[in-house]
């Protein structure tokens, strides 16, 4: 039996609750699946642990290119402004 590995991501739990009430409702409505609380948290897990290291990486990329964008433009302002 594998042993899980904890979540990635702790969920406030108003939002964990949200989550997994509509998962529960996706799973039945889309695939007439009926899991219980405790199934759906775990694929919520298992989703955190596998897929939000790959989102944030990808946030963070993304603030990396946008900060480099605005210091490289600062950086030609502040060219500008100097004196000969």
């Amino acid at each position: 039996m594998s042993r899980s590995k904890p979540p990635v991501l702790k969920l406030d739990p108003a939002v964990q609750q949200a989550a997994c009430e509509g998962l529960k409702r996706l799973l039945d409505d889309r695939f007439e699946v009926r899991l219980g609380s405790f199934e759906v948290q775990e694929i919520i897990d298992f989703f955190a642990q596998e897929l939000a290291p790959h989102y944030y990486n990808r946030a963070i990329a993304d603030a990396q290119a946008l900060l480099s964008d605005r210091f490289a433009g600062i950086e030609s302002d502040l060219w500008a402004l100097e004196k000969s």
